[in-house]
């Protein structure tokens, strides 16, 4: 049987400090529907952001975005595919980005996959925005079958920096949810961890009205590193779990 989330809540309380200690770090609610004015440009842009620091240092893609924007023509989906196989055999001797062959084909693969999602809802905002807010599981599959390099954590992580409301299955997330009794793999990384981490956080919402997101976060800081506000909002800017 998996615990009531108020015993994870109080333990996360007890290593922060207390109830408004824990508050202070918890994100505010975000609504799945202001993903309907999210421009495809930014859309395809947060793709790549996550690809490309999926394995790397995220710090040293945030410092070089500005060149990636450049590079990448602003991410637009339609200029993108316009250009020629010179064009994206010249960015892996571009400076202005990390010259990562694969990853930059998967610019281009994504490029197409949010055109296709636009072309039948008008965008691909429109597509996040509509998605059933308890099938997040069957949302990453969508991206792993359909794009490029957006399966398991990195999909994960393009949705919540996207603005969907998504649990990540980080290291402390996934051992907090094994000791509330979720059945899960040490690795978080099957279908099956997945359908059954999704189903625990659907109970504890309407348990406790929180969001996926606010109800990731108190489950990580429930339990590994107990890290200080301060060195928690600088190594997560306020996403990460």
């Amino acid at each position: 049987m998996v615990m009531a989330f108020k015993h994870i809540r109080m333990r996360a309380e007890k290593r922060k400090g207390g109830a408004k200690a824990l508050a202070a770090l918890i994100p505010e609610a975000r609504r799945n529907a202001a993903l309907s004015k999210v421009g495809d440009d930014r859309i395809l842009a947060e793709m790549a952001r996550r690809v490309f620091c999926a394995g790397f240092v995220w710090r040293v893609i945030d410092q070089k975005w500005e060149g990636f924007e450049e590079a990448f023509m602003g991410f637009s989906p339609n200029a993108l595919l316009f250009q020629p196989d010179e064009y994206w055999e010249g960015l892996a001797r571009d400076s202005r980005i990390v010259r990562n062959p694969q990853k930059i084909r998967s610019v281009r693969a994504n490029a197409a996959f949010v055109l296709d999602v636009a072309k039948a809802q008008k965008s691909f905002g429109n597509m996040l925005a509509d998605w059933p807010r308890d099938d997040q599981a069957g949302l990453i599959d969508v991206l792993a079958k359909r794009g490029s390099r957006l399966g398991g954590m990195t999909g994960q992580y393009f949705l919540r920096f996207v603005g969907w409301d998504a649990f990540i299955l980080s290291r402390d997330v996934i051992a907090a949810l094994r000791e509330a009794g979720v059945e899960m793999t040490e690795q978080g990384a099957t279908r099956k961890d997945l359908r059954n981490a999704q189903a625990a956080f659907a109970g504890w919402r309407a348990e406790t009205g929180f969001t996926f997101t606010q109800l990731s976060r108190i489950c990580a800081m429930s339990t590994g590193e107990n890290m200080d506000a301060a060195t928690l909002a600088a190594r997560t800017g306020g996403i990460e779990d």
